[in-house]
């Protein structure tokens, strides 16, 4: 009896531990930092996206520790506006969120997005790796051979620094203030100027 209690015993603890590895795989994730002007307006279009866990509001690339959005927007910081993405590469890769990046920027304005001017407001793609570096000059030189508008890409391809997460009244602002956020973007002309850099290729 005993030696039945202990062969079960044995069996349940290599089940649990097999589960638990299995869990652990199945929830590996990558994690990608973007920045393209206003970040209210760069969640919504990677939020849809199936593989796509999280996205988070936030700033990066300046000087300042834990800026605020009043010491951002002042310009002051060095920060740019930008969104983290914490992404299952089991259903999406990054290579696919590049993509869906480079669709939703104006790669060719300096220092500014859309009716966003100052340098908190550039288009960057911040690697964390050398896959990813690889991965965003790679897709910075087919854009280049391949892109249906004019002007020189200044679109930034640095190694990202620390990235800290924007006021929480900035997180999901398209869906807690959904008449304001389509109001700003409609007035600010994003869709108008991606619809003329990108036409029939958006």
């Amino acid at each position: 009896m005993k030696l039945t209690l202990i062969l079960l015993l044995n069996l349940f603890t290599t089940a649990l531990l097999t589960n638990t590895a299995c869990a652990d795989n199945s929830q590996k994730t990558e994690t990608a930092i973007f920045a393209g002007g206003c970040f209210w307006c760069m969640e919504p279009p990677f939020d849809k996206l199936d593989g796509v866990i999280s996205t988070t509001s936030g700033y990066t690339g300046g000087h300042k520790d834990n800026p605020t959005y009043k010491e951002v927007s002042a310009g002051n910081t060095g920060h740019a506006e930008a969104i983290k993405i914490v992404f299952d590469p089991a259903k999406i890769s990054y290579q696919q969120l590049l993509d869906v990046f480079w669709k939703n920027v104006d790669p060719v304005a300096v220092n500014h997005q859309f009716c966003d001017y100052g340098s908190q407001y550039r288009s960057g793609i911040y690697y964390l790796n050398k896959q990813q570096e690889k991965a965003a000059k790679q897709s910075l030189q087919q854009l280049q051979k391949t892109r249906p508008f004019t002007g020189k890409i200044t679109t930034e391809i640095k190694a990202a620094s620390t990235f800290y997460p924007a006021e929480e009244y900035h997180q999901d602002y398209y869906k807690n203030n959904p008449i304001r956020y389509k109001y700003y973007r409609y007035s600010c002309g994003r869709d108008k100027r991606l619809d003329e850099l990108w036409g029939d290729k958006r």
